[in-house]
């Protein structure tokens, strides 16, 4: 369990990343900055797996390619670009807020699975990582005065991140669920075919968005506003192999190994990096209900690994 905790830890770090990239491609949209990570992600997982990629699309099944394709959409494509319109219409802040809730979402829907700790043994990390989620959101609401969006604009972005909320969770919850009850594909394996199939799907998404807008991704007004399309790869390409190539491995391995009410705690640790992340690309300190949260969440999820690790240790106790 600790060697899963340890590479959800690392996934969170490669993770954290996402958060700075539309910082520093602001010309771009969010189609696509999507559709570029997830382009790049396909060819860098295809190019690592070159050797055994005929083998391993013949040992696809039915059911293989479509869990591809649905965790591809779900977990990758639309969830990311729900995510950044939540953003442009609702603003941070409200954005934030909805997607906070992932951790918590992750663990209750796992509830039901085996090895899962009940829900009562929980409910004090639970607050603890709660209170941390709102120590987040209070600040940024505090300090954010928002984008003065039209109300429907930020209705319409509190409904897409509610429904980047919803795929990640069901994402989540349903790739845990699949690789351990299909162990005939490796973690690293599993996660070059993801990647294949997330570049495939972006690149059918790309072609389509370039017919139909192809004078304004290609025009004078795409170079006139300052679109440099050599950093928009550069940027992607390495976003795509550390967050997607590399993060997913670890997720990966992380998920088979930990119960799904302790992955879902594992999932902040992506906060604390983006976190962390943003305050060094500021150059700033973090504020008071900043430290108050991360200092929140990490004892929310030690809290949380301490329970499940002493529920492991009774079980165990109990076999013997």
């Amino acid at each position: 369990m600790w060697h899963g905790v340890l590479c959800g830890l690392l996934a969170g770090a490669m993770w954290g990343m996402v958060f700075i990239v539309p910082e520093l491609l602001t010309a771009f949209t969010p189609l696509e900055m999507a559709c570029g990570r997830y382009i790049a992600y396909g060819l860098i997982a295809a190019g690592l797996m070159l050797p055994r990629l005929p083998a391993l699309l013949r040992r696809l099944d039915r059911g293989d390619v479509a869990a591809m394709v649905k965790h591809a959409l779900a977990g990758n494509i639309v969830y990311y670009m729900l995510l950044a319109l939540g953003v442009k219409f609702a603003g941070v802040a409200a954005t934030s807020l909805i997607i906070g809730v992932l951790p918590i979402s992750v663990t209750l829907m796992g509830q039901k699975d085996h090895g899962s700790v009940p829900l009562k043994q929980l409910m004090l990390p639970l607050l603890l990582v709660a209170a941390g989620i709102a120590c987040i959101n209070i600040d940024v609401f505090t300090h954010d005065s928002g984008n003065g969006a039209p109300l429907p604009e930020k209705i319409l972005g509190v409904l897409c991140a509610a429904g980047a909320l919803l795929c990640w969770t069901w994402y989540s919850v349903d790739n845990a669920r699949y690789l351990k009850r299909n162990p005939h594909f490796s973690s690293g394996e599993w996660s070059a075919l993801y990647g294949v199939s997330s570049g495939l799907i972006a690149l059918v998404i790309s072609l389509a968005a370039l017919a139909l807008f192809h004078a304004d991704v290609t025009g004078a007004g795409a170079v006139a506003s300052g679109r440099d399309w050599t950093l928009f790869w550069i940027v992607n390409a390495l976003l795509a192999l550390g967050a997607s190539v590399i993060g997913n491995h670890l997720w990966n391995i992380a998920s088979r190994k930990v119960p799904l009410t302790l992955s879902g705690q594992l999932i902040l640790f992506e906060t604390l990096f983006a976190l962390l992340y943003g305050f060094i690309y500021k150059q700033q300190l973090p504020r008071v209900l900043e430290i108050a949260a991360m200092l929140l969440l990490v004892a929310g999820v030690m809290w949380s690994m301490r329970v499940h690790a002493l529920d492991a240790a009774g079980e165990a106790h109990a076999g013997d």
